[in-house]
């Protein structure tokens, strides 16, 4: 099957035909993912980068965590987006040995890799050297919500230090057993937890 259409171009037709509506991430992804097999025979594997992507530039706007809105009145394009070179993104991986710098895996595992921006490109990051680092698709995919995880763990010490200082076992059972789990998944590993 032949097909000219990009998966962006698929997820922009799919808001374009729906503009002016708030819609839910799970609508429009079993619409692109179904529709691009119709079209190509291929499977669309990561639509939600597609859409976030459509919103970093400008051409949706998020109304909500998963909803998403096109309104052509309100495209707002940005210039400032910088994406890696293919010279960069090499230079990206020598540099970190071809490994996710978070858990050290890489293409000899069988891993997927990206490189990607330490600070996002939609919050200013630029597509230098200093701001690249290699990652591995699971990791690149926990990164967004590595903020919110961060704040939890922060709260759990805090939380276990008061705890233990009031002398609430109970307690203190509770969050070790929460904290053990950051670390047997090696999440938000620098923040140190002292035992």
């Amino acid at each position: 099957m032949k097909n000219n259409v990009s998966q962006l171009d698929l997820i922009m037709e799919f808001f374009k035909a729906n503009e002016k509506r708030d819609i839910k991430h799970p609508e429009v992804v079993d619409w692109v993912v179904k529709e691009w097999q119709k079209r190509t025979g291929k499977v669309f594997r990561d639509p939600d980068r597609g859409i976030r992507s459509l919103h970093q530039k400008g051409y949706l706007q998020k109304i909500a965590k998963g909803v998403y809105r096109y309104d052509p009145d309100f495209v707002n394009l940005r210039q400032d987006l910088e994406d890696f070179s293919p010279a960069l993104k090499k230079q990206i991986l020598e540099r970190d040995d071809y490994k996710c710098v978070i858990c050290g895996m890489g293409k000899k595992e069988g891993v997927e890799l990206h490189i990607d921006h330490i600070k996002p490109k939609d919050l200013g990051g630029k597509a230098v050297l200093e701001n690249g680092q290699t990652l591995c698709s699971r990791h690149n995919f926990l990164k967004k919500n590595l903020k919110q995880t961060e704040t939890g763990k922060k709260m759990f010490i805090q939380m276990l230090e008061s705890a233990k200082d009031s002398g609430e076992s109970e307690l203190v059972a509770f969050l070790e057993e929460v904290l053990s789990i950051y670390e047997k998944h090696n999440i938000n590993g620098h923040i140190v937890w002292k035992k």
